[in-house]
């Protein structure tokens, strides 16, 4: 059964990474929430650490969007699914608005606002310019007029008259409004590290910060403006959802690694799992001295092990109880994040920090990326949790690499685009084991909900 309904909603694009779609997303959701209006987050793009902060903002779980992970139809109906229609949802997109998978912009954050039908607010990072920000605008108008650009805010004005000299230009030559002006911020507003941006797990000074995004767009951004254009947005087809996935009660237990180190989890990939019959049982790898004994798999997810490297090398009691759940035959399923903790060590800035060495291999920490973007992975051998000849879209962001080791270790997926783990292979495995490089999507691969929980339920039959 489908239905028509209003689901208020704004894109937030760039015209580059780094234009300050991020801190104008967190500042408007905290204005709109002063107002209490209801609010839900999203963000464009296999993105974990902007999700987190989006998640903070408005106090509601933030969802992925993205076009090449999922698809079309699955993107719109994850959409309809979580969002709000009666307030107003915040799509932060990523890199610049046309900025894709190829030259044509597939997959783009303007394709995902094509996808739902949504305006598009453009962050202009007006920096040493001035007439030049409407030939900005009016070229992102003419490259694609299908996609609606219905405003501007502008970020790093320099003073009242930089912002009116710009406004002018910007609303005489491209006829939309701006919407919104922010100043130039000398010191860096979001905490930031190798990676990017610190997720907010770890970062201390959470309220701080909520003060300072609060004076920085105070009264410099026009939401009844804004609400108007996100009100104005055409309805939307949506599907009731499906509960023929949904198990009549839990099954199996699934651990996940839950602590400062590990936090890369996408909630559908939760929230699959728990739908297909798993109880999830968080775990910390910092304070647990042991998994637990009533685990039939374990998801270790992805996060910075690195740095924190020096509290779990010294947790040697959990590292051995990971080692010998793994020689037991248990199921788990590591992703980046996840193969560093299972590898025999781990190196940054010149020290070594033994990990649990179920795999054989040592991994290093580069001072560049080692593999950044979309991937695409086809399942050539066995494994325990996905079938051969089955094709899976992902993405991958790692700094780290595997160091070359004399024992040869199995993998199960040749890679035909990224970086994989080597030699344009990924998914290496051990006994049960399975560990990459490349993170998975569940809405956009329902094969790994059913193979985690199917490899679980054969494990707790063994007794």
């Amino acid at each position: 059964m489908t239905d028509l309904r209003a689901f208020p909603r704004l894109v937030i694009a760039g015209m580059s990474g780094s234009s300050g779609k991020t801190i104008i997303s967190l500042g408007l959701l905290q204005l709109l929430r002063r107002a209490a209006v209801d609010v839900r987050a999203f963000k464009k793009g296999p993105d974990y650490i902007d999700s987190a902060w989006l998640t903070w903002a408005s106090s509601h779980t933030a969802r992925n969007l993205d076009t090449y992970l999922m698809g079309s139809d699955r993107v719109l109906a994850s959409f309809t699914r979580h969002a709000v229609t009666d307030g107003i949802n915040i799509i932060e997109g990523n890199r610049g608005i046309f900025d894709g998978f190829d030259a044509e912009g597939t997959h783009s954050t303007a394709a995902l606002a094509r996808c739902l039908s949504a305006p598009v607010i453009l962050v202009v990072n007006a920096q040493k310019v001035t007439r030049t920000a409407a030939a900005f605008v009016l070229g992102c108008q003419k490259l694609d007029p299908g996609v609606a650009i219905r405003g501007v805010i502008l970020n790093n004005v320099s003073g009242d008259r930089h912002c009116d000299v710009i406004r002018t230009a910007i609303e005489s030559a491209c006829s939309v409004p701006v919407l919104g002006a922010l100043p130039h911020v000398k010191t860096g507003l979001l905490p930031e590290r190798h990676m990017g941006l610190l997720p907010p797990q770890e970062y201390s000074a959470a309220d701080e910060l909520s003060q300072n995004l609060q004076k920085l767009v105070e009264g410099r951004l026009d939401v009844a403006a804004l609400l108007s254009i996100a009100r104005d947005a055409p309805r939307l087809t949506c599907e009731a959802e499906s509960d023929v996935a949904r198990a009549a009660a839990p099954i199996v237990n699934i651990g996940y690694l839950k602590d400062a180190a590990f936090t890369f989890y996408y909630p559908e990939n939760l929230e699959q799992l728990e739908r297909a019959g798993a109880t999830l049982v968080p775990v910390s790898s910092q304070d647990a001295t042991a998994l637990p004994d009533n685990l039939q798999a374990l998801y270790i997810g992805g996060g910075f092990p690195e740095t924190h490297a020096r509290e779990l090398s010294e947790n040697v009691s959990f590292l051995h109880s990971l080692r010998q759940a793994a020689l037991r035959g248990m199921p788990i399923y590591a992703e980046c994040g996840g193969l560093m903790l299972l590898a025999a060590n781990l190196f940054w800035k010149g020290a070594r920090y033994p990990m649990a060495g179920v795999f054989p291999f040592d991994v290093e920490i580069c001072d560049s990326p080692q593999g950044h973007g979309y991937s695409t992975l086809r399942v050539d051998a066995p494994n325990p949790f996905f079938p051969t000849g089955i094709t899976l879209h992902g993405h991958e962001f790692h700094y780290s690499r595997i160091l070359p080791s004399a024992e040869t270790v199995p993998t199960a997926c040749a890679v035909d685009r990224g970086a994989g783990c080597f030699d344009k292979r990924d998914f290496v495995t051990t006994n049960n084991v399975v560990a990459s490089y490349t993170h998975l999507h569940s809405i956009a691969s329902p094969e790994w909900t059913s193979g985690m929980v199917n490899a679980a339920t054969r494990f707790a039959s063994q007794g």
